[in-house]
């Protein structure tokens, strides 16, 4: 029997990306994603897997935010023992984003019960804090470009994608085939992380499709940013960004600060960073400095850029302080975290604003707000939403449709086969019909549960 890749998430959704490839009693998943937005969606988290977890020989991460690493603990806790290999970088950041995954859940959970708004009798995490505690022995870091078996006889390739720290496209090499996993791809010209390696020859080709539909516009983040934080110092109104913790804060705040040095922000705007896996996740920049465009003096100045919020005190204690400031805090689709409290502090005042710094998947709070909706539903009560909502859309890490292409055409011979994933179905099919088109190349959208070779 040849080798197969069955798609158990990242099909027809930009969330939950798992892709169990199996070849002759021995099976590999790689990445490990939670399903976020829909709530049909996230109920594929409880549901259990069609493969049983000790079943599985290795799992390999192209990155460490949650639609890729989240499932860990909870397959770790239903009984995998193998090892997870991953970059450096996404080692190192899923020592912070796993438990403090399992932290919001716990602390999700508990405010549902306290409050009464659990449908179920408890309401109960997916997994805790110290299940994802549990799991991290677990990851073994490999660097970019070095060639290793997580398998024997199974050849596996990090190579870096751009996007965040650690990110990585994978090339997997067993049974005389070449499958390539592009994972996320960054830009290009991204303000803050370098530019994906070109992408190596392979049989297959899994190809992510976030804006496989769009192109993004010529305008760059700081050129958006700019007058809206103007306009909010003016009115002295509050602006609530809900950030993720790995990368997005960190370019938001790399802009701002631009921003400040040429004068067209306010120096004196307050700016408070409201997520402690934020604030760790910038300091992971100093030790990191190969993967991204900061210099020395830039990360630094990052990480001296804003109030450093840690405790929930110091972060209730935020509710007090009046206008003007700005508080970034996770999680950038507003799913969960602290940035529920400030939007629900804070959504109901014309005076305010609410910034939101890229893709929404849909069923999220933050689709909601981008919608327009003047009412969005927070810890079981509608909020009434009277704050201005302005939407980035030059603050994306993702490539757009074009970058997508220009990264396929960098293979040195067109693969047999490309399959379309990690993507809302129109912009799956919209990438699909473009590699046929352009490329000439066999490509298709798999659909969930579906089994094909390579």
């Amino acid at each position: 029997m040849g080798v197969s890749i069955t798609f158990l998430g990242g099909a027809n959704t930009v969330t939950g990306s798992k892709y169990l490839v199996r070849h002759e009693g021995k099976s590999l998943l790689v990445d490990c994603g939670l399903f976020q937005g829909y709530k049909q969606l996230r109920l594929r988290n409880w549901s259990p897997l069609p493969v049983v977890p000790d079943t599985i020989d290795a799992v390999l991460l192209t990155h460490a935010h949650l639609d890729h690493s989240g499932y860990l603990p909870l397959l770790a806790k239903e009984g995998f023992a193998g090892h997870v290999y991953a970059s450096t970088g996404t080692r190192d950041l899923c020592k912070i984003l796993l438990p403090d995954s399992g932290h919001i859940q716990e602390e999700d959970a508990l405010f549902a019960n306290r409050h009464g708004f659990s449908k179920h009798a408890p309401a109960l995490p997916l997994y805790t804090r110290q299940d994802a505690l549990d799991c991290l022995p677990l990851i073994k870091s490999v660097n970019m470009g070095v060639t290793f078996q997580p398998i024997p006889g199974w050849q596996a390739t990090f190579q870096s994608a751009g996007h965040i720290l650690g990110a990585s496209s994978i090339l997997l090499e067993l049974a005389g085939r070449r499958i390539l996993f592009s994972g996320d791809l960054g830009r290009p010209d991204d303000s803050l992380m370098n530019p994906p390696d070109r992408a190596p020859a392979a049989d297959t080709v899994l190809i992510e499709s976030t804006y496989g539909d769009r192109t993004h516009p010529l305008d760059d983040v700081l050129a958006e940013l700019g007058p809206a934080l103007h306009r909010l110092a003016a009115r002295g109104g509050v602006a609530v960004v809900p950030v993720f913790a790995v990368g997005r804060a960190q370019a938001i705040l790399h802009a701002i600060n631009q921003l400040k040095a040429r004068g067209e922000v306010p120096k004196g705007l307050p700016v408070f960073l409201d997520s402690p896996m934020a604030v760790h996740t910038t300091h992971l920049f100093e030790s990191h400095p190969g993967e991204h465009r900061l210099t020395g003096a830039e990360v630094r100045a990052l990480t001296h850029s804003a109030t450093m919020v840690s405790s929930t005190d110091e972060s209730k204690a935020l509710a007090t302080r009046h206008g003007p400031m700005v508080i970034l805090s996770a999680s950038g689709m507003a799913t969960g975290g602290r940035v529920l409290h400030h939007l629900a502090q804070h959504a109901g005042n014309h005076r305010n604003m609410i910034i939101l710094t890229g893709y929404q998947a849909p069923g999220t709070r933050g689709a909601t707000l981008a919608s327009g909706a003047r009412s969005v539903r927070i810890h079981g009560r509608d909020v009434e939403v009277q704050a201005e909502i302005v939407s980035l859309q030059s603050a994306s890490a993702h490539a757009d449709a074009g970058q997508l292409l220009n990264w396929l055409k960098t293979m040195p011979s067109a693969p047999s086969q490309v399959y379309v994933v990690h993507g809302e179905l129109q912009a799956s099919d919209a990438l699909r019909a473009r590699i046929s088109r352009e490329l000439g190349w066999r490509a298709m959208v798999p659909e969930h549960g579906s089994t094909w070779p390579t």
